[in-house]
């Protein structure tokens, strides 16, 4: 029996975050010879407008009793996610359809309407790098992961920002089907299959300074001094602020700790050097900071899911 994939739409929703995965998984389907049934759900059904002024036609959600029961559902995301976060009527179907189907996932902002929902409490879980100060601020009991492309914590599975649904849809059909009708799939789409260094939303993050508020000039000196000792007491003296002050203040307003996004900041510039630049790795490892190669090379693997030099050297076959 073909498995069974529900995208829950809303009012301005973002419509790649639908037709991504909705192409993903019809290719998938079709390279396989076992194709998914595909179902675009909202609340009270029938057309639903995208932000971009593009309606999707969808049945309600609710309405659905006696219908094959779902495998997956994805909720997605855009600007409507601020009212679908809220609304009732969605957040209990989430809550129902998380006791019922074997996957959760979200795209985008969607991750905000699961929080809404309740079901991210106590899980890992990632969102557009815009939003995810937000998700952290309002929903304290989730464990952000702002930098990721996508999160999986045990059947719920969430996603950054647009096209990182396609690397959602890829990661769910490599489960379903298998590695080779994944990467079929993304060949025939001429999209990656696994993103070269691309296991984070790194480098959009790294741009944060302009829009961070009271940290912005912060962040600015910190990229100016990476490769001093940078603790939580330089930085809160830097900040005029108590170091228990200016940690909670810091993480409340960035969605991450002083001292990931210290590495973060260290591993932009860092990445942009092993890249462009011909210096040694050892020596673009101390002078940010990381003070020896190997704890950058870790750093390396948890961000871009690659070590330096294999993205030195595909830099240089690029």
């Amino acid at each position: 029996m073909p498995r069974a994939i529900g995208l829950y739409l809303f009012d301005d929703f973002q419509l790649l975050d639908a037709c991504g995965p909705i192409t993903s998984f019809e290719v998938a389907g079709r390279v396989a010879g076992a194709p998914y049934r595909l179902k675009l759900l909202s609340a009270a059904g029938g057309p639903v407008r995208s932000s971009a002024g593009v309606v999707l036609e969808t049945v309600a959600a609710q309405g659905e009793e006696g219908a094959a029961p779902l495998d997956t559902l994805m909720v997605v995301g855009g600007d409507g996610s601020r009212r679908a976060m809220r609304d009732e009527a969605t957040l209990a179907y989430v809550r129902a359809a998380a006791g019922s189907v074997r996957r959760l996932c979200s795209v985008c902002s969607g991750a905000l309407v699961l929080a809404g929902a309740g079901v991210l409490d106590g899980r890992r879980a990632t969102t557009h790098w815009r939003r995810a100060a937000q998700l952290a601020r309002q929903f304290p009991r989730v464990m952000v992961e702002p930098d990721r492309i996508h999160v999986r914590d045990g059947p719920v599975w969430t996603s950054a920002g647009i096209t990182a649904g396609i690397d959602l849809a890829l990661a769910l059909i490599a489960e379903d089907l298998g590695e080779a009708t994944a990467r079929a799939a993304a060949q025939e789409m001429v999209v990656y299959y696994r993103r070269p260094g691309g296991q984070s939303q790194f480098s959009a993050l790294a741009q944060l300074g302009g829009e961070a508020g009271p940290f912005a000039g912060l962040l600015d000196w910190i990229r100016a001094h990476l490769g001093e000792r940078l603790t939580v007491e330089v930085l809160a003296a830097e900040a005029a602020m108590s170091p228990r002050n200016f940690s909670r203040a810091f993480a409340r307003e960035m969605g991450m700790s002083p001292a990931k996004a210290v590495e973060r900041l260290r591993l932009e510039v860092a990445r942009e050097r092993v890249e462009n630049s011909p210096a040694p790795i050892e020596q673009i490892a101390g002078s940010l900071g990381f003070h020896d190669p190997e704890r950058m090379r870790r750093a390396f693997l948890r961000a871009f899911g690659q070590p330096p030099q294999a993205l030195r050297r595909m830099a240089r076959k690029g």
